[in-house]
């Protein structure tokens, strides 16, 4: 099963890093940059980063399946964020002290509230049963995808809860590079944390669907290797470079799982590289289509109308991820 996502533990930068006061190229509004250093991350070297397995990091946005009123559920991510008053505190504490710790939270006063069925991420700490915000202020959680929230459409378009399926893009059998688009019972996706992309998810970067047919998948985290003749360098220099020159350096960035379970990341931003950038790895694999539930399958007949599109490309295999169209 994947590892944990960043969402649910603090994943630091391969690199030690400084924080540069000018405008980031990822976040609007965030008048400061994360870049990284030449030197590795101790942390890093003590997880043997060196023999750690290295996985593409997507750009969409993060998702869990976990159970809600007893059945598999897709949860969205919600964070739990101060009200306009407080989050003022806070920044003018962060100014103040170069730093947000010692900053002390009244969190049933200062933050907002979620919907009831909200539940906080795994290990977010907690003080006396009350969970406690992180370093920037905010409580990552999670909140269950329910087909009448408009909100959250574009991930339900991607959940059959009758069938108990999910649309998910994964790694194929017959070789590294190929991807399927298949649907997988919900039930096997339990406590694993996925990567939402799509037609309407950041930009679309990876080109998927159109505006008149979306298109939106989940990916597990950590299911997507790098590929390539060998694994990207681990120098500020020689990964900056991999970035730009590689065919396989085309990808938003790249999380290391090492043997002991620690992870460790770098994102193109940390190297001073825009995002996104040419053509992207992941889009450009070949894609085959695996969505047939005429087989004999343990779960019920899928009733979503973009499942039974997709159905009638079942065994077909498009050269690209971005050549996968269908009518509905």
């Amino acid at each position: 099963m994947p590892r944990l996502s960043s969402v649910q533990q603090k994943v630091p930068c391969l690199f030690l890093t400084e924080v540069k006061q000018e405008q980031s190229r990822k976040r609007l509004g965030q008048p400061f940059q994360v870049i990284a250093t030449e030197h590795l991350n101790p942390l890093a070297l003590e997880s043997n980063v060196e023999s750690a397995l290295a996985t593409e990091k997507l750009d969409g946005t993060c998702c869990y399946v976990t159970y809600y009123e007893g059945q598999p559920y897709l949860w969205a991510r919600l964070d739990r964020k101060p009200t306009k008053l407080a989050d003022k505190s806070f920044k003018k504490y962060q100014h103040s002290h170069k730093s947000s710790k010692g900053f002390t939270w009244k969190v049933e006063e200062d933050f907002r509230t979620v919907p009831e069925a909200w539940i906080p991420a795994h290990g977010v700490q907690h003080h006396e049963g009350t969970p406690i915000p992180d370093d920037h202020g905010h409580i990552p959680g999670w909140v269950p995808v329910q087909t009448d929230n408009k909100q959250y459409c574009w991930h339900s378009s991607t959940v059959d809860y009758d069938a108990g399926v999910a649309l998910v893009l994964r790694p194929g059998d017959q070789s590294p590079d190929l991807l399927e688009l298949a649907l997988v019972p919900l039930v096997d996706l339990m406590e694993q944390t996925l990567e939402l992309i799509g037609t309407n998810v950041n930009g679309n970067p990876y080109g998927m669907g159109a505006k008149k047919q979306p298109l939106h998948a989940l990916v597990s985290h950590g299911s997507v290797g790098v590929g390539g003749p060998s694994p990207p360098p681990l120098d500020l220099q020689g990964l900056t470079s991999w970035f730009q020159e590689s065919r396989e350096g085309g990808l938003e960035g790249i999380v290391w799982h090492c043997d002991d379970g620690t992870l460790v990341k770098v994102h193109r931003h940390h190297l001073g590289l825009g995002w996104p950038a040419g053509d992207c790895s992941f889009s450009s694999r070949p894609v085959e289509v695996r969505v047939d539930w005429t087989a004999d399958h343990d779960y019920r007949l899928p009733t979503k109308d973009l499942f039974a599109s997709l159905s009638r490309l079942d065994g077909q295999r498009f050269s690209r991820l971005q050549d996968v169209r269908f009518d509905t």
